[in-house]
C-alpha cells in the first residue's frame, strides 16, 4: 500500500536540525505538522539552500537538497529538472495527496507543472514580498485564486492590487512555544529589534526613533538583534546622533537567544515598511513585549500590537508605552502553531472547494472560519 505523501517544495530549508536561522516559521510548521500528523509522509524538496545536493532526515522529515556551492545561475538552470525527475519518482512509489510550495517562486513554477500534469493538488503560500508587481513567476505559474494560501489580511491585499486575483486562504504564520525558556529575568531593555539588517527592514528609521525619545528619556536603552548589509551605516548613525549609550547591536545569535532578548525587552519595534507577517513580532508578543510595527498584518486588532502610521506616530506611542503606569507586559499567543496545520491539511482533505481563514485569538480562542 502507498504511503499517503504531501510534498512541500521551498528554496530553501534547515541543513540539519540545529540550523534555527533558515526560515524559522516556515521550519516551524513543517515540524509542527509532522507531530500532529506522524502518519502522513512528509516530502521536502528544497531548491538552492543547504548548498549540498543530497537526501536526509530532519525531525522525522524526508529533505530531499539540489543545492550546490557554487549556487550559480547555470547551476540553478538545472534545478528544476532535477526536481521533476525525482517529483515523477515520488509518484511512481507514493500516493501524493498534494503539493505545498513555500512562496510564489520557482518553486510553485514547477510545482503547478507537475501538479497539472497528474491532476494534483498544488497550493502556493504567499510568504512576503513575492506578493509585490514584478513577479515573473506569476505569468508562469499561473496560479488561480482557489490555490493561492496568503500569510495575512495585508498579503491578500497586496497581492489583489498587484495581479488582480484575491487569494482565497488565509494562513498566518505560527511560533514554537516550546523554545521559551521560562524567564524570570527583569525586563531592562525598553526597546529591542531583531532581523536581517537590510534597507527593506529601516533600521535606520529604528535609529531615528531612538533619538526622538532620547530628548525626553535621556536614559532609554534599546538592542538590535542581527546582521546584515546595513550594519556599517547603523554604526556610523549610531555616532552621528550621538547614542552610543543607548544602543547596542548583538550581531547574529542563534534563534533561541534572539527569544531571550525578547523577554527581557518591554517594547518590540518592527519598522520595516512591508511585511508578510512578521514572526518575530508573534514571538515578541508571546515573550510578553509589547509591539510597534508601520505594517498591520490582519484586519482584526491583535492584543498588544500596536500599529503606527509614520515615524512621528511611533515615537508618541512608544513614549506612551514606556512611560504609562498602566502598561502591562503579560504573553499573548494570537495564533496557535497547531491550529494553523489544522487548516492547511483541511484544504488538503476537503474534496468540494473551501475557504480557510485563521482569525486572531478573541477571548482567548483562536478561529478557524471554513466557508
Amino acid at each position: 500500500m502507498k504511503h499517503k505523501t504531501l510534498i512541500i517544495l521551498t528554496p530553501g530549508f534547515p541543513e540539519h536540525e540545529g540550523d534555527s536561522t533558515c526560515i524559522p516559521p516556515q521550519q516551524v510548521f513543517v515540524k509542527a505538522l509532522k507531530e500532529l500528523h506522524p502518519e502522513l509522509n512528509i516530502v521536502v524538496l528544497t531548491f538552492q539552500y543547504p548548498f549540498f545536493s543530497r537526501e536526509y532526515e530532519w525531525h522525522g522529515v524526508r529533505v530531499i537538497a539540489f543545492g550546490h556551492p557554487s549556487n550559480s545561475r547555470i547551476i540553478r538552470r538545472f534545478t528544476g529538472l532535477k526536481v521533476l525527475t525525482v517529483l515523477h519518482k515520488l509518484h511512481k512509489e507514493s500516493h501524493i495527496i498534494g503539493m505545498l510550495s513555500f512562496w510564489l517562486g520557482k518553486c510553485a513554477y514547477i510545482g503547478n507543472m507537475f501538479a497539472k500534469k497528474y491532476d494534483l493538488k498544488h497550493y502556493t503560500w504567499l510568504l512576503g514580498q513575492d506578493a509585490k508587481a514584478g513577479n515573473k513567476y506569476f505569468a508562469k505559474a499561473k496560479p488561480t485564486a482557489d490555490r493561492l494560501i496568503a500569510l495575512s489580511d495585508f498579503l491578500v491585499r497586496e497581492f489583489t492590487k498587484n495581479y488582480g486575483i484575491t487569494p482565497a486562504h488565509v494562513i498566518p504564520v505560527g511560533i514554537d512555544v516550546t523554545r521559551f525558556k521560562k524567564s524570570y529575568a527583569k525586563r531592562d531593555i525598553d526597546i529591542v529589534g531583531a532581523g536581517s539588517l537590510i534597507p527593506l527592514k529601516q533600521y535606520n528609521v529604528f535609529l531615528e526613533v531612538i533619538a526622538m525619545l532620547k530628548i525626553s528619556m535621556p536614559d532609554i536603552k534599546a538592542v538590535i538583534v542581527g546582521d546584515g548589509s546595513e550594519m556599517k551605516h547603523l554604526k556610523k548613525m549610531v555616532t552621528a546622533l550621538d547614542l552610543a549609550d543607548n544602543i547596542s547591536f548583538t550581531g547574529r545569535l542563534a534563534h533561541d537567544e534572539v527569544l531571550q532578548w525578547m523577554q527581557r525587552s518591554k517594547v518590540f519595534v518592527h519598522t520595516s515598511n512591508y511585511e508578510g507577517f512578521g514572526a518575530v513580532c508573534l514571538e515578541a508578543l508571546y515573550a510578553g513585549a509589547q509591539v510597534v510595527s508601520f505594517v498591520k498584518p490582519m484586519d482584526a486588532a491583535i492584543e498588544n500590537w500596536h500599529i503606527a502610521a509614520d515615524k512621528q506616530t511611533m515615537v508618541k506611542r512608544l513614549e506612551k508605552i514606556l512611560t504609562s503606569q498602566e502598561t502591562t507586559y503579560q504573553s499573548v499567543l494570537p495564533f496557535t502553531i497547531e491550529r494553523n496545520v489544522k487548516a492547511m491539511v483541511k484544504l488538503f482533505d476537503q474534496s468540494e472547494a473551501a475557504t480557510v481563514r485563521i482569525l486572531p485569538a478573541m477571548a482567548s480562542k483562536e478561529r478557524l472560519v471554513l466557508k
